[in-house]
């Protein structure tokens, strides 16, 4: 099966959170989330414990600019209409980014995300807010991490012994330079008292690898799959002691282009992954870095190292967004389909001006019933969400 993208200019007509079928695919519903920001990125979904799925993502200008703030939808459950957003942080000087949501065992639900001056990822901190009422709202903003460089992007983690697993990246400045990529690695802050305190343990060999997403396998033993800066595969580590120490990440079948991706364990024990299926292989499209469209921005507030000789690959084109499934615990992904099809091109994070076509930062997460549901960047224009009944998966 293959979907292809629609026009740019087309998608903000689009954006009214309505549900609808698809028009050739049984099984499947399409719907574009309103927002009133011009750029929209980085959608993550969790269910809340009443049973509304919610999407949390950032929104604003471009991202790294000061007006990038968290923007959260719900749908209802039952609903055919996301709702309108709600602003869920608002700091003037900072770009807000990389929202999740995570329903801890004791009943709060938490709103974690990042803040960073300018594209200046290397300084950037993590935030959070805390719900009492089932995400109905939320409390005043708190930091969670406050060690310059630290990002998050994957969910939570509980493992059986009851210890917090938050998957980061550190991002690290290159002799005294704007961040680029070059040099982040990946850790986990682990928390042994229900949030109120966090440890950081470093994922050995891993420059490069960041986006951590731990999944349980059973027992003590846990997965995790990581985004790769340079662009060649999706990589991979195991963990067999409840997450508290990990094997140094290694490339999987899947290639990446670095940009995000996600997976979910579903409920008969396979996993599904949502990603683009495309690498340096692929094209040989490239940009300077992330942020080079943003003026004024300098080196961060992290440790700055010397220079590591490779250098991060931007640009590759981010499409198709495909999914795949794995049945043998995460070692192979023989079954995909491609859910959005166009060139990807992403040398350019402009969406004022309709420059970027790339279908990226994709969130899974599988209903009681069995269906799947996915958000991702459309364009850098919109948050769509795809729903796929189980008889519609690979």
């Amino acid at each position: 099966m293959r979907f292809t993208g629609l026009p740019s200019d087309a998608v903000p007509a689009l954006m009214t959170g309505v549900i609808t079928s698809h028009p050739s695919v049984a099984g499947r519903a399409d719907a574009y989330l309103p927002s009133p920001c011009i750029q929209n990125h980085a959608a993550n979904l969790a269910f809340l414990r009443d049973g509304t799925l919610t999407c949390v993502w950032f929104g604003g200008t471009m991202e790294g600019m000061g007006d990038i703030s968290i923007y959260m939808s719900r749908l209802a459950p039952g609903s055919e209409r996301w709702s309108e957003p709600e602003k869920m942080s608002d700091d003037p000087e900072k770009s807000e980014q990389n929202p999740l949501i995570f329903n801890a065992p004791d009943g709060t639900t938490w709103l974690l995300y990042t803040s960073q001056t300018s594209g200046n990822q290397d300084g950037s901190v993590v935030k959070c807010r805390i719900s009492d009422d089932g995400g109905k709202s939320f409390g005043p903003v708190r930091i969670l991490c406050d060690s310059p460089g630290t990002f998050v992007r994957q969910q939570i983690v509980v493992n059986g012994r009851g210890d917090w697993l938050l998957p980061v990246f550190r991002c690290v400045g290159l002799n005294g330079q704007r961040w680029s990529g070059d040099a982040d690695t990946a850790a986990v802050l682990i928390s042994r008292d229900g949030g109120a305190s966090w440890q950081m343990h470093d994922i050995p060999d891993s420059t490069g690898a960041v986006h951590m997403n731990i999944l349980p396998l059973g027992g003590d033993d846990m997965i995790a799959f990581y985004r790769n800066r340079f662009a060649e595969s999706i990589l991979s580590s195991r963990s067999c002691d409840g997450g508290e120490t990990w094997s140094a990440p290694e490339p999987t079948e899947l290639p990446n282009n670095n940009s995000s991706i996600q997976a979910t364990m579903l409920n008969d024990g396979s996993i599904a992954m949502v990603y683009n299926h495309s690498n340096t292989n692929t094209s040989d499209a490239r940009r300077q870095s992330l942020y080079d469209e943003i003026e004024g921005g300098e080196a961060g507030e992290a440790t700055v190292v010397t220079d590591f000789g490779r250098k991060a690959v931007w640009g590759v084109p981010r499409a198709p967004l495909s999914l795949a499934i794995s049945r043998d615990g995460g070692k192979s992904f023989p079954d995909r389909i491609d859910l959005d099809t166009g060139d990807g091109f992403c040398l350019s994070n402009n969406s004022k001006d309709l420059l970027n076509r790339e279908f990226s930062y994709p969130s899974i997460i599988e209903g009681s019933d069995g269906t799947l549901h996915m958000a991702y960047t459309y364009y850098r224009r919109a948050i769509k969400y795809v729903r796929l009944a189980p008889q519609s998966r690979p």
